[in-house]
């Protein structure tokens, strides 16, 4: 499953980088995480994506309801556009494969 999260920060770019590289090794260390890009839009700098991908929504929801990641991800909640994140995979397709999966 995937994670998009459309972020639009605060002002103090540092600060949000630092806080957001905790909340993101936060998420990686916990079971069933696959991976996770923080990404800037071209066309509007001041809008961010942080994109992860999980095993499935189960290894996803108890990674949010730890500990660790709650402590950590207060930056990446309040920067967090209210929209839809979670997404289910329904057909990929990556470099060199004959046909989508």
């Amino acid at each position: 499953m995937l994670v998009v999260a459309r972020l639009s920060p605060p002002d103090d770019e540092d600060a949000f980088r630092r806080d957001i590289r905790a909340a993101i090794d936060a998420l990686a260390s916990r079971p069933g995480h696959v991976s996770t890009r923080l990404a800037r839009a071209l066309d509007d700098p001041a809008m961010w994506v942080l994109v992860s991908e999980w095993v499935n929504v189960g290894s996803y929801r108890r990674a949010l309801s730890s500990y660790d990641v709650k402590m950590a991800s207060g930056v990446l909640m309040g920067a967090v556009v209210p929209e839809p994140t979670a997404y289910e995979v329904v057909e990929s397709h990556a470099a060199g494969d004959a046909e989508p999966h």
